[in-house]
């Protein structure tokens, strides 16, 4: 399921990549990237500029009282400043001659959040007819996508206190990603990319690893040597657990990138989780006299 409203403001932030809004430095970009960070202020008093350009403050169309029954079901908002030429919703605007504008779209009714072109002169629709990110999930369900393919800890391996672990998995399509599908409705077609961009491992003795990527593989040859980038180290053994066994678990993050082909300038993001679990026999060190 998509995750809307329990967090408005991680979604924003998110959805509206590479064109995010939040409170910065003044500058209008976030330190260390090409993000926009420029809160938009909303006017209910206004409506999308006839020139593609305002007198600088950003302003909010459809907006209306609560009491409202004619109130739109979407508000659109004039970005201040403009997304660069990179953003989907401005090089459609640029296919359309560039008379225009990219707003943020803010659908309460559907928890969409988006940024689209409005020509000049258009008035936006009150509700899109087809809402892109209903096809982008659906996209995102043709993939069928799964938790992590474990290569390490194996669940028939034998594994000892205070010796490093490596975690790693495979890569595959629909464990991992890049995984890309589209789905349509009517004149519309939204094209949906998902890939792993970290991977949470909850040991099973309490404690928990987070990873950016999919872990290094063992060779053999680091024998003693930590993972340079997601390992552990038990503790203590596995005796007394379930099967003699810690119930591992790892849950991937899948970032899902989506954008509108074909049927108007719109784009967003999201994000899904997939676990899967296994169970880690440990044991202590054998000592052979």
């Amino acid at each position: 399921m998509l995750r809307r409203a329990a967090a408005a403001a991680v979604v924003l932030a998110g959805v509206l990549a590479p064109v995010a809004y939040a409170e910065g430095d003044g500058s209008g970009i976030c330190s260390g990237t090409s993000m926009y960070v420029k809160v938009c202020a909303e006017d209910s008093s206004t409506r999308p500029s006839t020139g593609g350009t305002d007198d600088g403050k950003g302003g909010s169309a459809g907006a209306a009282s609560a009491g409202d029954s004619d109130a739109p079901k979407c508000t659109y908002t004039l970005l201040d400043p403009q997304p660069p030429d990179t953003n989907l919703a401005v090089r459609e605007g640029k296919k359309q001659g560039g008379k225009g504008a990219a707003y943020r779209v803010v659908c309460p009714e559907t928890g969409r959040i988006g940024v689209t072109w409005i020509p000049d002169g258009t008035d936006p629709p009150a509700q899109p007819a087809v809402d892109p990110e209903v096809l982008a999930q659906r996209a995102v369900d043709s993939m069928k996508l799964t938790g992590p393919d474990v290569a390490s800890p194996s669940a028939d391996g034998r594994y000892t206190v205070g010796v490093p672990m490596w975690l790693w998995v495979r890569q595959g399509e629909s464990t991992y990603g890049p995984a890309t599908a589209s789905a349509s409705a009517g004149a519309v077609t939204v094209t949906a990319t998902a890939k792993v961009t970290s991977i949470r491992w909850t040991m099973g003795d309490g404690a928990t690893v987070t990873c950016a990527g999919p872990g290094t593989p063992y060779r053999g040859s680091e024998r003693m040597v930590d993972s340079p980038d997601c390992g552990h180290r038990y503790a203590s053994t596995s005796s007394g657990q379930p099967g003699e066994r810690f119930p591992l678990t790892a849950t991937s993050t899948w970032t899902v990138d989506w954008e509108v082909a074909g049927g108007g300038a719109d784009s967003g993001q999201f994000t899904e989780t997939r676990d899967s679990t296994v169970g880690v026999r440990v044991g202590e060190v054998q000592v052979v006299n």
